[in-house]
């Protein structure tokens, strides 16, 4: 499970830094920020499982706010690129219907 899940998140990772060379859009830039930082948190956790890194620094109750903000970082990413492309969608929309 380890292993599958940072062998495929490397991969993501690496078409999501090829694609970002290729394109300059706000929308893409926010989906790739959201991969790199998903696959972040899957090596945090993996190094926290182990024991390599420590979780016990700026708890929250009793969760690392660095693991919150890891596992919330690539959705709130993924939800601006979301709001973006509606923005666009929705600004081509009322430019038609101005002409």
């Amino acid at each position: 499970m380890i292993s599958s899940r940072l062998i495929l998140g490397a991969f993501a990772v690496f078409f999501a830094v090829i694609l970002w060379s290729k394109i300059r859009d706000t929308a893409w830039m926010l989906i790739v920020i959201g991969i790199i930082a998903a696959y972040i948190e899957i090596i945090y956790s993996i190094l926290n499982l182990f024991g390599f890194i420590g979780a016990d620094f700026l708890l929250i109750g009793s969760v690392s706010l660095a693991a919150i903000l890891l596992q919330s970082l690539w959705i709130i990413c993924f939800i601006a690129a979301f709001i973006v492309m509606i923005k666009r969608q929705y600004h081509k929309t009322n430019r038609r219907r101005i002409k």
